[in-house]
């Protein structure tokens, strides 16, 4: 079912009214939660996007789920949604990293800075749940779907997102949160530095016998980092059976291997995750679907153009090997939102080409150093040259014996570091 859209009265000029402030392509994760932020607060927005709300709100897990950085925690408090998120997400109390079987290890305990998990892993269905339910609580946010914005239409004085099934939706600024492969920015005429590296991510899910205590691994293999990531137990026992301990692995496998694991019969396809799982938690099952997912890198060479603004993936896409992905976007979310919230509040053009500019200069060099940064760790770890992987190796225990160092690195990896919004930085819009 399609939700209609209602006019807002007068447009800032006097010529015409906006059917919405501000229009968002795409209700993913990104831009639903950028829908909430600046909805929360009053202005009027509407969210397009091709999938129906029924299949938004698809209960199946699909075995993918999201590293939530501290920091993102933050954000999600301030749009009032992490209440409903929290019980259902498993704290990262600990990340251990590993090459391989180097005896050298780097470890981070959250103790060390603090008394708040590292960050938190969440099942994608979840989130989709409380954004999409807390967005439906929002009488001055309109959900389109499905439809798809087929062209944005741009002026100086204001921009029109045209529909695919002719609808014409007048507004100040379109976010595009539709993707990698944004047809809004090549409908834009922005282009994008990009490469598809010569690995695919398989992700799952697995039972273990014993319980993980909230710490994430992070194995470095010749074909790329191997990741477990602490989930929230199954309750759904049978029989009276205890909770089932579970957690996501994300697996990066050399790009030719990746699809004949994935066509293995159930029991070769365990054996073979259970060779580079380890036997630390005991008997490892698979318990969720397999997934499979080409990795890639993506920068758009510009993050706005005439009343039109990219976040998230549709900006850029990086290697998953930290699990920052997810928080990059949430960043460029709180940046975008409170730059438009504080426009707004002043009485100005919230598609000003000053505000974009602004919200570009926050947010690139953020996106364009976890690129560089994700990027050189994957190329360094699945390098086997003996000497290469000594001194990586070497690094790792160095690290782990600094502790200031080690502690900036915490930090940074839990999104509390550097030149934050206020949402991040736990304030309100």
């Amino acid at each position: 079912m399609t939700a209609s859209i209602q006019l807002n009265g007068g447009a800032a000029d006097g010529t015409m009214s906006d059917d919405a402030e501000l229009v968002i392509a795409g209700a993913g994760l990104n831009g639903m939660l950028l829908a909430l932020a600046c909805a929360g607060v009053g202005l009027e927005v509407a969210v397009v996007d091709p999938q129906p709300l029924e299949a938004m709100l698809d209960e199946r897990f699909d075995g993918r789920t999201s590293a939530l950085a501290y920091g993102s925690r933050l954000v999600l408090e301030g749009v009032g949604v992490w209440p409903a998120i929290a019980p259902q997400a498993e704290p990262i109390r600990e990340i251990r990293v590993a090459d391989d079987n180097a005896p050298l290890f780097l470890h981070y305990d959250y103790r060390d800075v603090g008394d708040e998990p590292l960050g938190y892993i969440v099942e994608n269905r979840v989130l989709r749940r409380v954004l999409l339910q807390h967005a439906r609580g929002l009488p001055n946010l309109r959900l389109l779907a499905p439809r798809r914005v087929a062209a944005a239409e741009t002026s100086d004085l204001r921009a029109t997102a045209a529909l695919d099934d002719g609808t014409r939706l007048n507004t100040r600024l379109i976010a595009a949160a539709d993707g990698k492969d944004s047809p809004l920015r090549h409908g834009a005429g922005i282009r994008a530095v990009e490469w598809r590296y010569r690995q695919t991510g398989i992700v799952t899910t697995v039972a273990h016998q014993h319980p993980h205590g909230g710490i994430a691994v992070e194995h470095f293999l010749p074909a790329g980092p191997f990741a477990i990531l602490p989930m929230t137990d199954d309750p759904a026992g049978a029989d009276g059976a205890p909770p089932c301990h579970r957690s996501s692995i994300v697996w990066t496998e050399n790009a030719d291997l990746a699809p004949h694991l994935l066509a293995l019969p159930d029991a070769q396809f365990a054996a073979e995750l259970a060779a580079r799982f380890g036997d630390f938690l005991g008997a490892v099952e698979p318990v969720g679907p397999r997934g499979r997912y080409p990795l890639s890198l993506m920068q758009a060479e510009s993050y706005v153009a005439r009343r039109l603004v990219l976040v998230g993936d549709a900006a850029h896409v990086i290697h998953p090997i930290a699990g920052q992905g997810l928080n990059v976007g949430i960043r460029d979310v709180a940046a975008l939102a409170e730059l438009i919230v504080d426009t707004r509040r002043r009485g100005h053009d919230i598609g000003d080409p000053a505000v974009l500019e602004q919200y570009q200069r926050w947010r690139r060099f953020d996106a364009l150093l976890l690129a560089a940064v994700t990027d050189g760790l994957n190329r360094l770890f699945s390098n086997t040259i003996p000497p290469v992987k000594l001194a990586r190796d070497i690094g790792l225990d160095l690290v782990n014996r600094l502790p200031p160092l080690k502690r900036m690195l915490m930090r940074h990896a839990m999104g509390v570091l550097g030149d934050r919004p206020r949402l991040a930085r736990g304030e309100p819009l």
